[in-house]
């Protein structure tokens, strides 16, 4: 059991003092004195004409999210699918209703137009 706990710790350990020493190193390599030309904003390369901050329709938000929803749900089919001979008819069943769960999600965002470009 204490074997168990080790791995997860270690495993947290790595989570936190990974971030942190690249957060670091980032600290440490940035510009110190930026000239005035580093300080503008651009997009590709080319100075911008007008006002630079815009804002973005929510339709680019509800198709991320869609998105990430319809990834996550591959994660856990591919790891089903694994492990499918050993887990029986109660894990097909959950599947199956997991499943619903998100194509009844997909049917309302297909709906309210989250999927259309306009």
């Amino acid at each position: 059991m204490l074997q168990d706990f080790g791995s997860i710790g270690l495993l947290l350990a790595v989570a936190v003092v990974f971030p942190v020493i690249a957060l670091a190193t980032a600290y440490l390599l940035r510009p110190r004195k930026p000239s005035a030309e580093k300080c503008l904003p651009y997009e590709c390369g080319v100075d911008t004409v007008g006002e630079t901050w815009i804002q973005f329709r929510a339709s680019y938000f509800l198709y991320a999210l869609v998105f990430v929803a319809f990834d996550i749900e591959t994660v856990f089919l591919y790891l089903w699918a694994i492990k499918f001979q050993q887990l029986g008819t109660f894990a097909f069943v959950e599947m199956f209703i997991f499943l619903s769960i998100l194509l009844v999600g997909l049917g309302y965002a297909w709906k309210k137009g989250a999927l259309e470009w306009k």
